[in-house]
């Protein structure tokens, strides 16, 4: 099953708090993840902070066209102590 981001807020630097639909949640730092031609912008903050749920893909998304794979970002998820 693909797992559903539900919920996502802008954390701090390059992180994002992200809920799925199973109910895990916790912060992905994309940090090292911006590289390539479609994420080099993404690096400006203010451009990472635009990002929004896709609404057929349930990922997130940015207005420049990156996304980011829901299972991607479940592997990635710190859940918090």
């Amino acid at each position: 099953m693909i797992p559903k981001v539900t919920k996502a807020e802008y954390a701090k630097n390059f992180t994002i708090h992200i809920c799925f639909s199973d109910g895990t949640e916790g912060d992905v730092d994309l940090s090292q993840e911006l590289y390539g031609e479609v994420f080099e912008p993404l690096k400006d903050r203010n451009t990472f902070k635009a990002f929004r749920i896709h609404p057929e893909f349930h990922t997130i998304c940015w207005p420049n066209g990156a996304d980011i794979a829901p299972e991607f970002l479940y592997e990635k998820v710190q859940i918090p102590a």
